[in-house]
């Protein structure tokens, strides 16, 4: 296990202290005269943006080591790309607030999330025989897909990856075990809470209600979850015979260590939920930012289960799950550049017919209303080659940005843009956090993961079929 170096513990301490100060908001502060008016701003502003998306797709694959080694700087150096020029045109004021108001509003609580299930999940560790057979692996990727909803899809990997490592671990041929696990549990699974995906989260921060997710995108999930599962099953169960008999390891007991663990996921769901329907009589103000009491609870609460889990979860149970802080130490720096460059993109597409995306936004409405199969198609693609968090803001921006307007009549919209950032995430080693992490991890226990052109042949076979299929039934 790597430990908790010094920068670890001062930007967890950081975020802690800026966080009590400051909290979280759904709605748009009293500074609103101080947000950049996207009709003013040409394509250029979108460099930085562009820039940061274009180093995550194509770094980690062309220059690792450098990547690796200077990411951080590149996201900074991309945040600043816009900041500066910001400060310069617009003055110093308005460029600290829309830095202080996205960190307040949408960075803080998103990164928070993903540190309280990463740190909790990594705390669980799944221990017993399992054969990996066609019925066990196929029994193992369907409970991962899942507890993907209620643990988060980044969660649900870190939990079941050893095992499944384990009991696949004699096999000739098992790259396609780690390929649909990435596809189920890694991409769809999550599609039925905020908690599931960071788009979804993104989605409750902007103000849709956590159970719209749920009731909305359950049957969209089945419609691939059932054919995929079979599809799997009978993949597996076809390679499997084709290889010769393997040793029976000698059996041992199942058994999960670090149980406490599974009360701290618990009272995570129980910290969103309240977040979600109790309003505090209280709020704070931060330049021009007003922060709502409950999300400042919310991201405190989360905070203090991470620390319990860090203090009470016994260290070799983390280290038999593999657990390392690279994985979100990444997030947390990409995603600051990421949250900082689109706010230009965002003030673009708010600014609609008037600002410089107004082609985009043509395409995407035709006569006065959305086009929810091109919502679906554009928002799923890009995500799949981009990073669907991101991607889901920008389109949610572009039908409007309007929760009780998107959950109402223009609720298919919504629904395209929801299914369209969680399924099509999987598309790609780079469409969402977990893909690239369970590639690594797979890949240092020696199996031979594909390429990321093979990974791509593999969701064009096996997912675009059934995502043809959704949008006809669903959006055409």
């Amino acid at each position: 296990m790597t430990p908790i170096r010094n920068s670890h513990i001062a930007a967890i301490i950081a975020a802690t202290i800026l966080y009590v100060s400051s909290g979280a908001s759904d709605a748009l502060a009293a500074g609103d005269g101080l947000h950049v008016d996207g009709a003013g701003l040409g394509l250029v502003w979108l460099v930085p943006f562009v820039a940061i998306l274009a180093g995550i797709a194509i770094g980690p694959l062309a220059v690792p080591h450098a990547w690796h080694a200077h990411y951080g700087k590149y996201a900074v150096a991309c945040a600043l790309a816009f900041l500066v020029p910001c400060a310069l045109i617009f003055g110093i004021e308005t460029a600290a607030y829309e830095f202080i108001h996205t960190l307040t509003v949408e960075y803080i609580p998103f990164i928070v999330l993903l540190l309280a299930l990463y740190v909790t999940a990594g705390g669980i560790c799944l221990k017993g025989s399992l054969d990996g057979t066609p019925v066990g692996n196929t029994a193992l990727i369907a409970v991962g897909t899942a507890l993907a909803s209620i643990m988060g899809t980044t969660g649900a990997c870190m939990l079941l990856i050893q095992p499944l490592l384990r009991a696949n671990a004699g096999r000739a041929r098992n790259a396609h075990v780690f390929v649909f696990f990435i596809f189920l549990v890694g991409n769809i699974g999550g599609a039925l809470t905020p908690l599931g995906d960071p788009p979804l989260f993104i989605g409750f921060l902007e103000g849709v209600a956590f159970f719209w997710v749920t009731r909305a995108m359950l049957l969209p999930m089945l419609f691939l979850v059932i054919p995929l599962l079979a599809i799997f099953y009978l993949l597996d169960r076809r390679i499997a015979a084709s290889e010769p008999p393997r040793a029976r390891a000698e059996p041992e007991s199942f058994r999960i260590d670090g149980k406490r663990n599974l009360i701290l996921l618990a009272a995570i769901i129980a910290a969103v939920l309240v977040s979600g329907v109790w309003r505090a009589d209280w709020t704070i103000e931060i330049f021009h930012t007003v922060i709502a009491g409950e999300n400042v609870v919310r991201t405190l609460a989360l905070l203090a289960i991470t620390g319990l889990s860090l203090a009470i979860t016994p260290p070799g149970v983390r280290i038999a799950n593999g657990f390392e802080w690279g994985p979100i130490a990444e997030v947390a720096k990409i995603f600051i550049g990421i949250f900082v460059t689109i706010i230009p993109a965002i003030a673009i597409v708010r600014a609609g017919t008037e600002g410089g995306l107004a082609d985009l936004v043509a395409l995407l409405n035709s006569g006065g209303r959305p086009n929810d199969f091109v919502y679906f198609w554009v928002t799923g693609v890009l995500s799949g080659f981009l990073d669907n968090a991101p991607t889901y803001l920008l389109f949610f921006n572009l039908a409007g940005g309007d929760p009780a307007t998107l959950m109402g009549a223009l609720a298919r919209t919504l629904l395209a843009i929801s299914t369209g950032a969680v399924f099509m995430g999987a598309l790609t080693y780079i469409g969402n956090a977990p893909n690239f992490m369970v590639k690594a991890m797979a890949e240092r226990k020696g199996v031979r993961m594909p390429s990321f052109f093979g990974y791509v042949g593999w969701s064009t076979i096996f997912l675009l079929p059934l995502f043809v299929l959704q949008s006809l039934i669903f959006f055409a």
